[in-house]
This record gives C-alpha cells, sequence and structure tokens, in this order.
C-alpha cells in the first residue's frame, strides 16, 4: 500500500490525539486559548532557527510551527467550523487574488515594481474587508494589539506614515529621542506620589516608541536588533561564567572592577 503523504499523516495523527477516550489527555484539554502561547513561541523559534542560519532546525521548527495550524484546524473541525483544507484553501485563494500581477494578465509594467505591489496588495486587502463587511474608523484598528510591543510601534507608525505624518529623514529624529530622555529625567526628579511610578512608565515608554521610529528609518528591524543584543550578551556572560568557574570562583564573589574587567574580556574575545 502506498504510504500516505506526509501530511496526510500529520492530520491523521492530530485526530488521533483529540480521539476521546483513546486520545492524549493534555491533548484533549486544550482550546484555542491554551494553544495560542505556544503558537507565538513555534513562530520564534522559526524565527531563532534563521538568524542562526541553522537549517537542519529550521526544518524541525517549522514543522512544530505546522503542527499548531493543525491542532487549530482540528479544534475548529470538531466544533463544525472549518478543518485544514478550508484553512490552505483560504490562504490559497487569498495568495492568488493579492497577485494580480502574476496570476492575472497585467500588461502595466510598472505592475512589477516592488512599491506598485505593495500599494497593491493593502488595497486589495482593505477591498476584501470591506467585501466581509469590516470597517474601520481608524487607520490603526486592525493591527492586533497581540504583537510584541516593538513590532506593533513600527506598524502603527508605518500606517500613519500613509497620511504624511512621518518624519522625512532619520535625524530629527535622535532630536526627539533626547527630548523623551530628558522627560524621563523629569520624571525621576518628581515628588514621590501614587502616580509617580506610572509616569516613569509612560515617559519610558515614549523612548522606546521613538527607538522604534528610528529603527524604521534606519531600516532595522527593531525585534530583530534586540534579539542579536541579546545574544551578544548571553555569550559575553557565559564567557564570564566560565573564566570563574576555571579560577573556581562565583561571580557573585567578584567586585564591581573585576566583573568589569571580565566584561572587557569578553568584548575582546568574542566580540
Amino acid at each position: 500500500m502506498r504510504e500516505k503523504e506526509p501530511i496526510h499523516k500529520l492530520l491523521e495523527i492530530m485526530a488521533a490525539l483529540r480521539t476521546p477516550e483513546t486520545g492524549c489527555a493534555w491533548d484533549l484539554k486544550q482550546d484555542f486559548q491554551s494553544i495560542a502561547p505556544y503558537t507565538i513561541e513555534e513562530a520564534y523559534e522559526v524565527i531563532d532557527a534563521i538568524e542562526r542560519g541553522d537549517m537542519a532546525e529550521l526544518k524541525e521548527e517549522l514543522g512544530d510551527l505546522l503542527l499548531q495550524v493543525v491542532f487549530h484546524a482540528r479544534m475548529a473541525e470538531e466544533q463544525n467550523m472549518f478543518n485544514f483544507s478550508d484553512v490552505a484553501q483560504a490562504i490559497s485563494e487569498k495568495m492568488v487574488r493579492r497577485h494580480p500581477h502574476v496570476f492575472h494578465d497585467e500588461t502595466d509594467p510598472s505592475a512589477q515594481k516592488e512599491d506598485a505591489i505593495r500599494q497593491n496588495w493593502e488595497e486589495i486587502k482593505q477591498a476584501e474587508k470591506r467585501d466581509k463587511g469590516k470597517t474601520q474608523d481608524s487607520l490603526l484598528d486592525d493591527i492586533p494589539l497581540a504583537l510584541p510591543g516593538m513590532t506593533r510601534a513600527v506598524k502603527l507608525q508605518k500606517r500613519a506614515a500613509k497620511t504624511g505624518f512621518d518624519w522625512q529623514e532619520a535625524a530629527p529624529i535622535f532630536d526627539k529621542l533626547e527630548e523623551e530622555i530628558a522627560e524621563l529625567k523629569a520624571a525621576l526628579q518628581e515628588a514621590e506620589t501614587p502616580q509617580k511610578q506610572a509616569h516613569i512608565q509612560g515617559e519610558f515608554g515614549d523612548i522606546l516608541f521613538v527607538m522604534a521610529n528610528l529603527g524604521r528609518h534606519l531600516k532595522l528591524d527593531p525585534e530583530s536588533a534586540i534579539r542579536t543584543t541579546n545574544q551578544k550578551f548571553t555569550n559575553r556572560f557565559q564567557f564570564m561564567e566560565e573564566k570563574a568557574k576555571a579560577a573556581d570562583k562565583d561571580l557573585s564573589n567578584y567586585t564591581s572592577d573585576e566583573l568589569e574587567n571580565l566584561w572587557l574580556a569578553a568584548k575582546n574575545e568574542i566580540g
């Protein structure tokens, strides 16, 4: 007998896991809300494998992410809402619809230009929402709240920029950053009140929002940038731990100056 296609085998595995009485107790008790955090986690693990250039792990992580799609689709099928085939059909139709320059007769050469493609994508996307009866009171209404903060900040800024509400270059953003830092410093000097911490948090958030805007103008993804820096910090700190272990010491027993020297050594040796 011919072996089943891998995707069909995966769908059967998920169906078995969710079968009452004979399925997996953990899988059976899950719902959309409980699985959602795992979906986000798996997406980040895909990004991590890409940024490390580990293609073998990327294959595995993409499988984990696909499992999340299959899991959600299976739960929806159990409730007679939709199934995996419906999901695949919907995205296939959407991709064809949003790429008329590829799947339909496009005689205008300008339609193949990147800016025109992006503009066309947005126009088709908005038309789809109108066809579904979805209306927006604001340009910003459909930007998901659940996005990582810096990613959402960039999307908010890009959408607002469509109206012309944007800096034309990066230079003035540095002035805005200095202004926001000064406001945070001023908030720190305020008298102690129940509202002080909220004010400080607000001013700190303003700085992060400006940094997201600066990254956007520099053609940098702030989320990617901070992940790179997080990894750099991790590498350097682990170097410090290894040096301390080799000396049969604990980092907590080092003086501030000794820790600084270890940090500088890490920077010099591993970058």
